[in-house]
């Protein structure tokens, strides 16, 4: 994608950049608390019906993917994070609302999906995947 088509050009990469360090400040805390498995994390995922074990494969992959979306190049791998962020997130949604939990607890998840959007869709031309030719 050229300069000139860039979502709202200095406008977009100003989004961009706010958009993607709350995402990648929301994804590192969650992660940490994943990892240290603490006690309401652990209590939820007993609710949600997950093994414990899943709080290790969440936080690592959390981790790998704040990484790789602030790292330069690497758009192909970008591409797969911001993926991961989304099904994990539209995930912890659904699980929230098939045990009956309030509205509440949906914020946090749906705030790290419209964060993933917004991230994603801004992008800098540097962070995406070439255009496929014909």
């Amino acid at each position: 994608m050229s300069k000139q088509n860039q979502p709202a050009g200095k406008a977009g990469k100003i989004i961009y950049w706010v958009a993607t360090i709350w995402l990648s400040l929301g994804m590192v805390s969650t992660a940490i608390v994943q990892l240290i498995r603490m006690k309401e994390e652990t209590d939820m995922m007993t609710r949600l019906g997950y093994p414990m074990y899943l709080l290790t494969i969440l936080g690592i992959w959390k981790i790998l993917g704040v990484i790789t979306v602030l790292a330069p190049r690497l758009p192909l791998l970008k591409e797969w994070a911001y993926a991961g962020f989304f099904f994990t997130m539209s995930g912890a949604v659904i699980s929230h609302i098939a045990v009956g939990d309030n509205a509440a607890a949906l914020f946090g998840p749906v705030l790290l999906i419209v964060l993933t959007v917004v991230s994603w869709y801004f992008r800098p031309a540097g962070r995406r995947l070439p255009a496929l030719s014909r």
